[in-house]
């Protein structure tokens, strides 16, 4: 089956990124689902490291949150689905922020700006896709930039 285009239109520009759904099926579901739930519309990016990261889909703008899910209340985790051959080797691979514990991905997510290998270390950071189109947007992002509507495009052929 095809991996996902995901559309990440900001203030800065789109953002094009194919999600690898046949790689990385958990992290990848979960990042879609979100994304078809509107969850990341008008969501911020809340920390830049220049030359590492752009991190954002933080519900309460700083880092903080997670999503819950509306009818529950309960706070949404994933286990860690890491595969040795995604790796963080390059600018525009996109992957879950999650705390110290190696299941706590939720919502967050961010974009390389760099190869940033350390981050496949155990143990490691589960790689969800890669920017195929507007990586010179993603290189503009600071802190406060919007999301201003994230949706699934099409299917591209792996």
């Amino acid at each position: 089956m095809p991996d996902p285009i995901v559309s990440i239109e900001t203030n800065k520009g789109t953002i094009k990124v194919k999600v690898f759904k046949t790689d990385a099926p958990i992290t990848a579901d979960n990042f879609l689902d979100l994304v078809n739930k509107g969850f990341y519309n008008g969501l911020t990016f809340h920390r830049y490291e220049p030359g590492f990261v752009i991190q954002g889909g933080c519900p309460n703008g700083n880092g903080m949150g997670d999503y819950k899910d509306p009818a529950t209340g309960k706070k949404r985790t994933i286990q860690l689905e890491k595969k040795p051959h995604l790796k963080h080797n390059k600018a525009g691979i996109v992957a879950m922020a999650r705390s110290n514990d190696p299941n706590s991905a939720s919502c967050q997510y961010y974009i390389t700006l760099a190869p940033a290998d350390f981050l496949d270390n155990p143990p490691g950071y589960a790689v969800l896709g890669e920017v195929i189109e507007g990586l010179e947007n993603v290189m503009q992002l600071r802190v406060g930039d919007k999301m201003t509507k994230v949706s699934v495009l099409e299917t591209a052929n792996k």
